[in-house]
């Protein structure tokens, strides 16, 4: 994928991954526009304010950015949550409905918000966002998980629908990345740099893949093709044990 010279919107940029990515964007030549709830934290690149969880608030997202940037050839869904949960607890059911309307549902509405316009374009394309969790889970956040698999399925079933029009959908599959202080909660994080450089790497080849599989991701990935799927899935389900009444 030439990342140089597009026009892109990076849809959850206001920080961590996609901030990363935008600048990356921005440096190579592109002209970027970053989404979010909260804008006020990027000074550097134009903003747009949105809300994946709100319909209307997609909309106008659109439509403003297609008003200053009719020739958008590139949107990306980073918008996620992770929260963790007890499904012993009946009560964990509000985390699990606020993960998949943010993760999975925000997703579609990005991507149907912008499907119409791609394809009278006649080229472009989307990357999405889903994560090593959602090929080995980590039960600790058990609907983020599932959210992020939907993701993944609903990307190459969207690539399927998308074939022929010009417009293609690529998948990133990130590891845990050094963000937000993760560096400190998970010492085994892959810095956000060193996570960049990769992925950029990556994303640029011809053909484009259509996974984004940086090596650190590759176990989570492939665990269950390579056999240690039973394995990491034991080991991944001991901070369950952290739970209150475990």
């Amino acid at each position: 994928m030439d990342i140089s010279h597009r026009t892109v919107l990076v849809v959850g940029g206001t920080s961590g991954i996609g901030r990363g990515l935008a600048r990356r964007f921005a440096d190579a030549g592109s002209t970027v526009v970053v989404g979010g709830r909260d804008t006020s934290r990027v000074d550097d690149l134009e903003t747009v304010t949105i809300d994946v969880t709100d319909p209307d608030s997609v909309l106008r997202a659109r439509d403003s950015v297609l008003a200053g940037h009719p020739d958008l050839d590139l949107v990306v869904t980073m918008s996620g949550v992770m929260l963790l949960e007890d499904l012993r607890d009946p009560a964990h059911f509000a985390q699990a409905a606020t993960t998949i309307d943010t993760n999975l549902l925000g997703t579609i509405r990005v991507l149907d918000a912008f499907t119409p316009h791609l394809i009278a374009q006649g080229h472009g394309d989307f990357l999405t966002v889903t994560s090593g969790i959602a090929f080995t889970p980590f039960p600790l956040m058990a609907t983020y998980g599932a959210s992020k698999a939907a993701v993944h399925a609903y990307s190459e079933s969207l690539r399927a629908h998308l074939a022929g029009t010009g417009v293609g959908v690529t998948e990133l599959v990130p590891p845990a990345v050094a963000t937000a202080g993760q560096e400190q909660v998970n010492p085994n994080a892959l810095p956000l740099d060193a996570f960049l450089d990769e992925v950029i790497g990556l994303l640029t080849r011809t053909p484009t893949p259509h996974e984004i599989v940086v090596e650190r991701a590759q176990p989570l990935r492939w665990a269950e093709r390579d056999g240690h799927y039973a394995e990491l899935l034991e080991q991944r389900s001991q901070p369950l044990s952290t739970l209150p009444g475990r």
